[in-house]
């Protein structure tokens, strides 16, 4: 049996990984986009069958509390969701993934998405 994982992919915009990749010529920069692109797509490719929701990007971000809404900043940069037989299993799916290989982000975070509480 599979079970559901969402993966977020997280990195600092302040990180050194990402002043060096802002500090690379623009057409080294390209050229590494246009390699990780590659990359992400043909990761894609490979875990096809796992995929659920692909998810993609993610935009500025609006907080919603009991004062309120504010605009925040946080490191989560995009998301997908996964069928794997364990959390184990999820997690290696990103080993090595473009978005810290190539691309200035830093990691993948990997957790189960737990079925709602009986009430």
């Amino acid at each position: 049996m599979s079970d559901t994982y969402l993966a977020v992919f997280v990195g600092s915009k302040t990180s050194a990984k990402m002043a060096a990749w802002n500090a690379l010529p623009e057409t080294e920069r390209k050229a590494k986009e246009k390699a990780g692109i590659a990359a992400w797509k043909a990761w894609v490719e490979k875990h096809q069958a796992a995929l659920v929701e692909m998810g993609g990007p993610l935009g500025k971000t609006k907080r919603v509390g009991s004062g309120g809404i504010a605009d925040i900043s946080n490191e989560i940069g995009a998301f997908t969701v996964v069928r794997a037989e364990s959390h184990q299993a999820a997690a290696r799916m990103f080993e090595n993934h473009p978005h810290f290989a190539i691309f200035p982000g830093e990691a993948v975070e990997i957790m189960p998405v737990l079925p709602i509480p009986a009430g």
